[in-house]
């Protein structure tokens, strides 16, 4: 009873910790490091080596947590590896992951054996029993981390031959080295157990394999009749996270059941090769990767966090203060082993060799499933599992440093890089640009007049046919949808752009001015659904004529006076953004800055973000305030908004 009363209390207590480990985590991408080194510097200072708020008996009494999140990193891993998606760079996808693979795990495995003499685990083992730690870290430098090229990958909007490869190499790595891992294990378990490797030990390991294999098909059967129920995503989520767990427990079970009941060896069936089947399959052959996908990316965060807090937490660092200089030697033999595979693969399939002297950079980061492997060994072979996983977690660490920047200045050498541009300074005045020559881009350019705005349509048929005869409208023909042409419109100073065209060119238009002049705000009209997250990932506005008029009837029903001053059609009144440039009010909370009483600010955007505004809110120098009042008094607002020169 007292024992699940200290579990309880270390419970609510760690739910504080990993709060604080969020945070911490956010602190540290202030210094462009990854998310993950504040989570596992957070466990560090608060577990046994720190502060002690996390004590060693509380890192084993929570091994349920670490097979959890194990669970969701294979099953995350999983779901990256859509096989259509690779099917168009498999040649230079196959031949680099051979190469990555066998170099890194000879290399860091040879290290192993090299200072043997020097690492506390192996100094007294046998010729087998060195090679099997050998062999198990050798498979662990394997891993790479699909997670962060991702999220590199989506920063810098990467695209073409180059980023393809990078990232199908990466997802299909995470799945060899899970096979290998659990080849590995296998053998380690056979060389510290005695167990010789004959036919019967071949077969009982092929044997487990395939067993593993079908029970990974089973589970994503269970996962499709999961997402395939009319129920809640929460609880969907809930049961995902259940059938990861028991996928440990089963394995465990069958573990000791078999070895001490049953067969005279163990059946060691991986956990982890086991979810990523089933996530495999969830992903390729079923009609709910895509909610799969979302229920994955909404609980992993926290399980990030839980996870890689406690496995800061179960560093060992006074064993690490003793092997650090082993960490920084298998750290040197990766990075060597991924410079050989990288190029000799590339070279194989035939790649651009301006592609094969820089590919390794994009290889060298490792995060959750490489951290998941290290934490399994020290799980499954708990005599000496601490001691392995800590130098192993610190070339981790070392890796995931490194590796991002290295990815980012390759994407960039390639030329496949297509981020933001840079948005210019306001000008003091606002200008809109049009693309497409209709009666709704004239009557659009005609209500912008109106309130203020300086607005141009372009058009090609105006350059094919000639300017109509419209004198309230400045119409502006142009050859094409170029850069030459944007820049020739000085689309770079305005701080909207529409787009009426076909959607094709409407991307075309948006992702250029995304690109080349960081436009504030893209807006654009959809034909297609198809094609909406290709807008939204520009971050353009999106009008869907197929929905729109049916959210403006239900917003007339439900708001009919907020609907008619957004529409515009209160008399007298307006809404409308204002962006605060004037230094002397930099600093000044809305209360005190005297509004007409007909004004009332409904919100403020600040980088980005939208700030929920009261009276003790602070404006700062770019914000763009949205208020709302009598045409008159924003007039005079936006005066006082106005730079002061």
């Amino acid at each position: 009873m007292e024992n699940n009363l200290n579990i309880l209390v270390f419970l609510a207590s760690f739910v504080i910790i990993a709060l604080a480990s969020k945070e911490i985590g956010q602190f540290f991408t202030r210094f462009r490091l990854p998310l993950i080194t504040g989570f596992l510097m957070a466990g560090i200072f608060t577990g046994p080596f720190g502060l002690n708020l996390i004590t060693v008996e509380a890192v084993a009494n929570l091994r349920m947590i670490d097979e959890i999140s194990l669970a969701i990193i294979a099953f995350a891993a999983g779901s990256e590896l859509h096989l259509k998606e690779l099917q168009s760079r498999f040649k230079s996808i196959a031949w680099v992951t051979v190469g990555l693979v066998v170099w890194p795990f000879l290399l860091g495995a040879s290290t192993i054996l090299v200072l043997a003499d020097l690492i506390p685990i192996t100094q007294n083992l046998p010729l087998t029993g060195r090679l099997a730690v050998a062999m198990l870290a050798g498979a662990i430098l394997v891993a790479r981390s699909p997670s962060s090229a991702i999220a590199i990958i989506n920063e810098l909007r990467a695209k073409g031959p180059f980023t393809q490869t990078a990232l199908g190499v990466t997802v299909i790595s995470d799945v060899v080295v899970i096979v290998l891992f659990a080849v590995t294990s296998s053998v380690t378990d056979a060389f510290l157990t005695n167990v010789g490797l004959d036919l019967e030990f071949v077969v009982l390991l092929v044997a487990e394999l395939i067993l593993s294999l079908g029970l990974g098909y089973g589970l994503g059967k269970i996962l499709q009749f999961v997402l395939a129920r009319q129920m809640n995503s929460a609880v969907k989520a809930w049961i995902i996270l259940l059938a990861g767990y028991t996928v440990f427990v089963l394995s465990a079970l069958v573990r000791e059941l078999s070895h001490t009941h049953i067969l005279p060896i163990e059946v060691f069936l991986e956990p982890l090769l086991i979810c990523l089947i089933g996530s495999f399959v969830v992903t390729n052959f079923s009609d709910y990767r895509d909610e799969f996908s979302k229920i994955l990316h909404d609980i992993s965060p926290p399980i990030y966090v839980i996870f890689f807090t406690l496995t800061g937490a179960s560093l060992a660092l006074d064993i690490l203060v003793t092997v650090w200089p082993i960490a920084l030697a298998l750290f040197l033999a990766r990075l060597l082993g991924i410079f050989i595979g990288a190029f000799s693969g590339g070279a194989l399939a035939g790649d651009p060799m301006k592609y094969n002297r820089i590919s390794w950079m994009t290889y060298i980061t490792q995060a959750g499933v490489g951290l998941g492997l290290a934490k399994e060994v020290a799980m499954e072979f708990p005599e000496w599992g601490t001691a392995f996983a800590t130098p192993i977690i610190a070339v981790i660490v070392l890796n995931q440093i490194v590796g991002p920047p290295f990815f980012k200045w390759a994407i960039n050498r390639v030329g496949e890089a297509h981020p933001r541009g840079t948005t210019p300074d306001f000008d003091g005045s606002r200008d809109a640009l049009i693309f497409g020559l209709e009666d709704q881009a004239l009557a659009v350019a005609r209500r912008l007049s109106d309130h203020g705005w300086n607005v141009r349509v372009a058009s090609r048929s105006a350059n094919k046919f000639g300017v109509p005869d419209i004198s309230d409208v400045t119409i502006i023909p142009i050859p094409d949808l170029s850069e030459a042409t944007l820049r020739s419109l000085d689309a770079g100073q305005a701080e909207a752009i529409i787009t009426l065209l076909s959607d094709e060119e409407n991307y075309q238009i948006c992702e250029l001015a995304y690109e080349h002049f960081g436009t504030d705000r893209l807006v654009t009209r959809l034909h297609e659904r198809a094609n909406f997250d290709r807008f939204h990932a520009l971050g353009a506005l999106i009008v869907d004529p197929d929905t729109a008029i049916i959210g403006l009837l239900e917003q007339f029903v439900r708001s009919p006076m907020a609907t008619s001053l957004v529409m515009g059609m209160a008399e007298g009144q307006d809404v409308v953004d204002l962006e605060m440039q004037n230094a002397d009010l930099d600093g000044r909370a809305i209360r005190d800055l005297s509004l007409p009483v007909d004004v009332l600010v409904l919100g403020v955007s600040r980088d980005g973000h939208t700030i929920r505004s009261h009276g003790y809110t602070r404006l700062h120098v770019g914000d763009r305030v949205t208020a709302v009042g009598s045409e008159e008094s924003l007039e005079q607002l936006g005066l006082r908004f106005e730079e002061q020169v």
